[in-house]
């Protein structure tokens, strides 16, 4: 530990301590490196889960102005951008801080993020994605989803290599299963905190700065189910997790306990297609499918949800919500091997393999050809995943997964024929919502790649029949500790507390909200790299100015 001064066995001195080892406080020890900072990271998790939820993540980030949007024709502008986060967000009165930090992403994203990460050799998918269109037109109005190459896990164990061979990597102390039970307050502001390292003995950090990069609420469920917004009905019993359970709110508390500001807990941003992981590593492990678009999605009974049918890629806060008010809780979607094949994706970087190896022509060659192999492993592993040669075996099947209620199979299939003779009449005469937005959504180039051209259910030669259980599953917090611009934590009168910042998830991606209601998607990853750059910036600023009162002082 010959990099920080050690006072006595588990005490431990720094100019900065950051709590948390996932890609905010990564970013954050690079930044404060970089400023010439001694610092020590401490996380409650063992050395090989350091990066956190991001080792897990997709690895997309919402940008603008970078040469791909320019590559992919698209015209841009923070103005846009802005103008579309305060439509999605539905800001309210206690999000002033949130919607500053909105504004600050949109006018500064690609030269805090996108260019501070390309000098870091990460780069970007060259298609760019067009996610949360919005259900009326009220979301994102440009393709601005960038995937990382490399997704998640890349992003962050390209960060970790760099930083361990730091030209001032001397200055860094990693102190893995160091749990934070406490911050330590003195009459000047915080100074450091207090925990139990591996051995349950007790150790302290004492700091000039201190940065709360713990991650959120959201692999907790308990503090899911306590802060449950009624918007989406009551809590489901059947919720999944795709969040280790170490997101579990306890710094939250920490913070509370000396002042600061924890507000929007409700706001959170789950997805309505979870289901269970095959091989689960903690319970209620689930995963987040990317749903197939031109599937249709029932409900338990097995009626069409309608009269406004669901469809992925518009709002993902509408679908929870909807989904929330199901009987049972939990919905099914039906299609065809043909569409799953084409259209059916999980979110995750073990889960996009030739993403996470950077493969491209494996990338484009499944893109074109379908991901038989992903749809396999679901039909073979997955229990929420049936799959039959014809209708009536298939909604036997479901109703063997689902017995507490009834299926009414002679709708479910009434609706499939309704639909699929939709199609057989023509452009000219379809009226059903979800043929009208496989239309748009096919007016643009990589959406037309990954969407089938208007594919029936019951194609004889699309088959076999598959049918996915999809419940609502629990993953990121959207409200958080509020923070001022500098990522400075607010106490109860909307002071900065002194030595006391927060960053990325912990933060609610800034402000305590930053998306308010309902995320673009791509803004969690992005928002712990601008919020911790912003957190380092402002210690070093606040140092300097502190040093130069003193020279100041000396000279008199």
């Amino acid at each position: 530990m010959s990099s920080t001064q050690k006072i006595a066995q588990h005490d431990y001195s720094t100019d900065v301590l950051i709590i948390g080892g996932g890609i905010a406080g990564i970013t954050a020890a690079f930044e404060a490196l970089d400023a010439n900072l001694r610092v020590i990271l401490v996380d409650a998790e063992p050395e090989t889960e350091f990066g956190g939820q991001a080792n897990q993540a997709f690895g997309g980030m919402l940008l603008i102005n970078t040469p791909e949007q320019r590559k992919n024709g698209i015209s841009d502008s923070p103005e846009l951008l802005y103008r579309d986060w305060c439509v999605a967000a539905q800001f309210g009165e206690q999000d002033v801080w949130g919607k500053r930090w909105a504004y600050e992403y949109a006018y500064h994203c690609k030269s805090e993020i996108y260019d501070w990460l390309q000098h870091r050799g990460i780069r970007f998918f060259p298609a760019v994605q067009w996610v949360e269109r919005g259900n009326h037109g009220d979301g994102n109005s440009r393709p601005r989803y960038h995937i990382a190459w490399g997704c998640g896990r890349g992003i962050v164990q390209t960060l970790i290599q760099q930083l361990r061979t730091h030209k001032n990597a001397a200055k860094l102390s990693l102190l893995f299963e160091h749990r934070v039970e406490s911050l330590t307050l003195a009459k000047n502001g915080v100074t450091g905190c207090v925990g139990l390292n591996a051995e349950e003995n007790q150790f302290r950090v004492q700091a000039m700065s201190t940065v709360v990069c713990s991650g959120g609420i959201n692999g907790n469920l308990e503090q899911v189910r306590a802060h449950w917004a009624d918007i989406y009905g009551r809590f489901p019993e059947n919720i999944l997790s795709g969040v280790s359970p170490a997101a579990d709110g306890s710094v939250h508390h920490a913070v509370s306990e000396i002042g600061g500001q924890v507000i929007n807990l409700g706001y959170m941003w789950n997805y309505a297609a979870g289901i269970a992981h095959p091989q689960p590593q903690f319970p209620h492990h689930g995963l987040s499918l990317i749903p197939p678009r031109s599937a249709l999605w029932f409900n338990a009974h097995g009626e069409r949800i309608g009269p406004m049918p669901m469809v992925t890629g518009f709002d993902t806060h509408d679908l929870c919500k909807r989904t929330g008010q199901q009987p049972g809780q939990y919905t099914w979607q039906v299609m065809n091997w043909r569409i799953a094949a084409k259209e059916l994706a999980i979110s995750g970087t073990d889960e996009n393999p030739h993403f996470r190896d950077k493969k491209i022509l494996k990338v484009i060659w499944q893109t074109l050809r379908g991901n038989h192999r992903l749809v396999q492993w679901l039909t073979d592993e997955c229990p929420d995943v049936v799959m039959a040669d014809t209708l009536e075996q298939l909604i036997e099947k479901m109703q063997a997964l689902e017995p507490r209620i009834a299926i009414n199979g002679e709708q479910l299939a009434a609706d499939i024929k309704h639909y699929d003779n939709q199609i057989n009449a023509g452009p000219s005469f379809w009226n059903d919502d979800q043929l009208r937005r496989i239309q748009q959504l096919r007016q643009w180039r990589s959406d037309r790649l990954r969407t089938c051209k208007f594919q029936k259910i019951m194609d004889p030669k699309a088959g076999p029949l598959i049918a996915i259980r999809e419940r609502i599953i629990s993953r990121k917090s959207m409200g958080g500790i509020q923070t001022n611009l500098q990522a400075q934590v607010l106490d109860a009168k909307g002071s900065a507390i002194p030595g006391l910042f927060a960053a990325g998830e912990a933060a609610g991606f800034g402000g305590g909200g930053i998306s308010g209601i309902r995320s673009l998607e791509g803004t969690f990853l992005s928002n712990c790299i601008f919020n911790a750059r912003r957190a380092i910036q402002a210690i070093t600023h606040i140092s300097e100015q502190s040093n130069a009162l003193e020279r100041n002082g000396s000279s008199l």
